[in-house]
């Protein structure tokens, strides 16, 4: 009878393993080659001599995602070569009077922080092969800038993905302490300005607080997209962010606090809709804010700090839109909603839908995807 008790309690234990895996059957090489499908057919339409504007560098923190991850010298290589046509450099203006901070595409838009996401990829392009000319140009920038007294520098979501990271990577380098200091004050300011705290998410910015926008059906207008800009960087600060840093149980409350939210607008086949509490504004599947959720969340998943239970099966949806929907049969990434701010009435999103920007993010969670599964 004992022996019985004990073979049973056997079998529960393995029927309780097995529920708690994965749910589908697939395979970290399966994933690892769509990602170089997609990379490969990325890299091989587009030249790496491009600007260092925000949408072809959120492509470069995807690439070099992949690079961590398989050690593919080639990809390295495409980065290295982006970052050496624009001489490690952002927005190239010398004059610091003339620097600025607002919406701009020219040179003296240096401390726009659309122009500060390129220095991803130059502190982790420092990191494997050290050389302070990589990292001249971002401490030049960022310390400038964080030597005076305005605090607004990040005055739209976007710009929280944009250099949220940047902050904790000039950190790890130069260990100078004012980085993640001002990483606190430069989020907290954007928290007054565009954060809902019932809602747990961000507006893109203060034209879009509600009640004074409101959506077609009068509800709060959160932007995909957006949100999926917050959310991916503060993952993206916790996982390189000091263990001891003073403000590290802020950040992953705020994590864990949108990862909630977040989950309550999934839609049943997996993707999130452009606006995030009214499908209505803007139906149908979305791929640059729905990756970087699946990002954020299997980083969480993959570092302990969501529980897997409550939020796998979240994850495993939106995968499998990834993967089923929005990857094409060239390698290619459809669905990506355009350049923009907001969800749009009427703007058409298909499967030919390609932008740089979201093939980044879509590799990002592939990376994190393989992770899971190994």
């Amino acid at each position: 009878m004992h022996y019985i008790k004990y073979i049973l309690g056997i079998l529960v234990l393995l029927v309780a393993s097995c529920s708690n895996k994965k749910e589908s059957t697939e395979t970290a090489e399966e994933v690892l080659k769509i990602i170089h499908r997609v990379n490969q057919q990325y890299q091989s339409t587009h030249k790496a001599q491009v600007r260092s504007f925000w949408d072809d560098a959120v492509y470069h923190t995807g690439n070099m995602e992949v690079y961590a991850l398989t050690g593919n010298k080639s990809y390295m290589q495409y980065s290295i070569d982006w970052a050496e046509y624009n001489q490690w450099k952002g927005a190239t203006g010398n004059n610091k009077s003339e620097w600025r901070s607002t919406y701009g595409e020219t040179p003296e838009y240096v401390l726009f922080g659309d122009w500060q996401i390129c220095f991803q990829t130059y502190a982790d392009l420092y990191k494997l092969n050290p050389d302070t000319m990589k990292i001249a140009r971002a401490r030049e920038v960022m310390e400038y800038q964080m030597s005076t007294l305005k605090l607004d520098y990040w005055h739209w979501v976007d710009a929280l993905y944009m250099v949220m990271p940047v902050m904790v990577k000039m950190y790890d380098i130069t260990q100078n302490p004012l980085y993640l200091e001002k990483l606190h004050q430069y989020l907290a300011t954007t928290d007054s300005i565009m954060y809902d705290t019932e809602a747990g998410l961000y507006y893109r910015d203060a034209k879009y607080l509600y009640p004074v926008h409101q959506t077609i059906n009068g509800k709060k207008d959160f932007w995909a997209r957006g949100n999926g800009w917050a959310f991916a960087a503060l993952a993206k600060v916790l996982k390189q962010l000091p263990t001891n840093d003073k403000y590290r149980p802020e950040y992953i409350a705020r994590y864990q606090a949108m990862a909630k939210a977040l989950a309550t607008c999934q839609q049943p086949e997996g993707y999130w809709t452009r606006s995030l509490i009214d499908p209505d504004q803007a139906p149908g599947a979305e791929t640059s804010g729905t990756a970087l959720f699946t990002y954020s969340y299997l980083w969480g998943i993959n570092n302990g700090l969501l529980d897997a239970n409550t939020y796998l099966p979240i994850a495993e949806k939106s995968w499998k839109y990834l993967k089923t929907v929005a990857l094409q049969t060239d390698g290619k990434i459809g669905y990506i909603q355009p350049i923009g701010e907001k969800a749009i009435p009427g703007q058409i999103v298909d499967a030919d839908s390609y932008y740089n920007f979201g093939v980044g993010v879509f590799l990002l969670a592939a990376c994190e995807r393989v992770r899971f599964l190994k």
